[in-house]
């Protein structure tokens, strides 16, 4: 996460990153059904002092037709994190995502070695 902003103490920063991730891995991709973060889907987070958090936020693949869908589980989630006061995901599409991405959880339980 990037600490945008000088409200935080680092170890609040901290604290806050690990609540919004614990939220991201709420949000499960509905084509793998593994969630986002040990997809490896999410690229950076974003926090600024006024309580805005950016996800950047890769696909598996370009055209992805449930985007929608998890764009809207990700702003949702993210409600649940009391600091996060609106939030915004953007699509990157550099470095390209790949299996290497995900973690060792998402590779076994797709059966990826």
């Amino acid at each position: 996460m990037e600490k945008d902003s000088s409200l935080w103490k680092e170890e609040e920063a901290v604290e806050i990153k690990e609540r919004i991730i614990a939220a991201l891995e709420q949000v499960i991709d509905p084509e793998l059904g593994i969630d986002i973060v040990n997809l490896g889907l999410v690229y950076n987070v974003h926090l600024y002092e006024n309580g805005f958090c950016q996800i950047d936020l890769t696909l598996t693949t370009m055209g992805c037709p449930l985007v929608d869908v998890i764009t809207d589980d990700i702003i949702h989630a993210l409600k649940t994190v009391p600091e996060v006061t609106s939030s915004e995901v953007k699509l990157v599409w550099y470095p390209a995502w790949d299996t290497t991405k995900m973690s060792r959880y998402a590779r076994i339980a797709l059966g990826i070695r």
